[in-house]
């Protein structure tokens, strides 16, 4: 078969390797915007801006972008302007009730993601067509190649184990310090439903195809200068040396065109006439990630036969963030430049086991400062004073809930005049009781920070806005009905006859996990099914 893949993300380049080992041709069509070259690859982060002409630009870009100045929406995390290139405001997006985020990059959004994996269980998959022992295989299969750090620990109960397990990363002193709390007060902690150990990293503790392992430079946000931390270019790159596949950059797919047996014979890429590569294919997989793979399959319709569709249950990760201070931490001197993301994970069990909570616990190491300094009411000599104390001691708690389809949460397509891209509407409503799930797991997660020796300040928590998380899921799902607005079992969609959906669009539900492993796990499933 020869096969026209839309994105380059996590669930496109897998997708496409494992088409490939099948077998089949794979064209590729992303708009691909490259990132950086990284700079001075072998220095740590503690040393960069000694050794760089003009540190200033690396660290806060040529306009200052870098900078988070002080404002009410409290948001605790940025994107340094090295990753710039990853994530866009859409245009061409109105939104109610949501912040959405796209990605124009080779790798797509998990170009900027920190590296969890975290693979569902039956009961999060009890929504699904599949179960665990579907998707077993296929997580198998993706941490063969990107490369898993982590170990078998109390949170076994909530991902179910995988092969290809790494050792884990080494311990910076404020997690190994919360690791030994837990240890202390474990009895607690599980009477009460909570279960804390080592975060599940995509990140190499032992070389591989190439890749060297995690030097611990500090500049995971930066971008690991040595692609320890994997990121999906990493496999694409990969796969531009195969001679059944071909790249196509610069091409922003708009719609695909189909006959009257519904079955696609283009697809139309913007500013491009033709595409050759993109005619006659004997099947289209959308993996552009669920929006953009939402606004070409509404544009298509409306292309195709001028049908204005709804697509119903948009969902997105509900996320907390929850600042705390360790108090055995306290005035302890910074270290060497250590891993950079969170290596320790609580999880909260639920009433439903599907309604799992999940924590990661990020330790202030190697940041750029002034996000911290700024915001205490002192002056900037008595803030660095303080900051110097406390540093040691921070971290922060991005806590994660779980999401259901909602009739209310929908995205449809206003066209716009002819060669217009148009405008995709999304409205998300929240549920009933969204506002008492939080509180509670504010309650849990501040709890179990007291008994690791941390304390969350008052007035620091921030519930983020729909659609930070950037986890997007829900809206042509897959089942087993064969209604219209839905995808099989096996991501083929029920209103195309050569169209498969790869990416989240087709989660029916979203538990509280990052979902890029099981974005990556489910298309090898799918395109296993070929």
């Amino acid at each position: 078969m020869r096969l026209v893949v839309v994105g380059s993300g996590p669930s496109g380049v897998h997708f496409a390797e494992t088409a490939l080992e099948r077998g089949h041709e794979v064209v590729m069509l992303d708009v691909g915007r490259e990132r950086p070259a990284p700079v001075a690859p072998g220095v740590p982060f503690d040393r960069i801006a000694e050794t760089l002409a003009d540190p200033v630009r690396y660290l806060l870009g040529e306009r200052f972008e870098g900078v988070i100045l002080p404002s009410a929406g409290k948001e605790y995390y940025g994107l340094p302007p090295s990753k710039s290139y990853v994530l866009d405001e859409p245009a061409h997006v109105a939104a109610d009730g949501f912040h959405p985020l796209l990605s124009f990059a080779r790798g797509g959004l998990a170009e900027a993601w920190t590296g969890g994996v975290y693979p569902f269980n039956d009961e999060e998959l009890r929504e699904f067509p599949i179960g665990a022992t579907d998707l077993a295989p296929c997580y198998d299969e993706v941490a063969r190649r990107i490369g898993i750090s982590g170990e078998a620990d109390d949170l076994a109960r909530f991902w179910p184990l995988h092969a290809h397990l790494l050792p884990p990363l080494r311990l910076d002193a404020h997690s190994a310090h919360l690791v030994a709390r837990y240890r202390a007060h474990a009895g607690a902690l599980n009477a009460a439903g909570v279960w804390l150990g080592r975060s599940r990293i995509a990140t190499l503790t032992e070389e591989r195809d190439g890749r060297r392992p995690c030097t611990y430079l500090g500049r995971c946000l930066w971008g690991c200068p040595h692609d320890a931390l994997y990121t999906p270019s990493v496999t694409l790159a990969r796969l531009l040396g195969h001679p059944r596949f071909r790249y196509v950059p610069d091409a922003p797919v708009t719609h695909f065109t189909y006959d009257a047996d519904r079955r696609i014979t283009d697809v139309a890429v913007r500013g491009r006439p033709e595409v050759p590569e993109a005619r006659a294919p004997d099947g289209v997989v959308l993996a552009a990630g669920t929006l953009a793979s939402a606004r070409i399959y509404l544009a298509s319709r409306w292309h195709g036969a001028g049908e204005r569709v709804t697509l119903t249950g948009l969902m997105d990760n509900q996320q907390v963030l929850v600042p705390f201070i360790t108090s055995g931490m306290l005035g302890r001197v910074s270290e060497e430049p250590a891993y950079q993301y969170h290596q320790v994970c609580v999880g909260f069990a639920g009433k439903d086991p599907a309604h799992y909570v999940h924590a990661q616990l990020t330790t202030l190491k190697t940041a750029m400062v002034h996000p911290v300094i700024q915001s205490l009411p002192l002056d900037l000599r008595s803030a660095t004073a303080v900051f110097r104390l406390l540093r040691g001691a921070l971290g922060i708690a991005n806590v994660n809930l779980h999401d259901t389809r909602r009739e209310s949460c929908t995205a449809s397509l206003e066209p716009g005049a002819e060669g217009t891209a148009g405008t995709l509407r999304l409205r998300y409503v929240g549920a009933p009781d969204d506002a008492e799930q939080i509180a509670n797991a504010v309650r849990r997660v501040k709890g179990a920070l007291r008994r690791l020796g941390s304390l969350a300040p008052p007035g620091m928590t921030h519930v983020r806005p729909k659609g930070a998380s950037v986890h997007y899921a829900g809206l042509l799902p897959m089942g087993r009905s064969g209604a219209p607005l839905t995808a099989t079992a096996d991501c083929k969609s029920n209103d195309f006859a050569n169209l498969w959906l790869a990416d989240g669009i087709t989660f029916p539900f979203l538990p509280a996990k990052n979902i890029t492993f099981t974005l990556m796990a489910n298309a090898v499933r799918v395109a296993r099914t070929l």
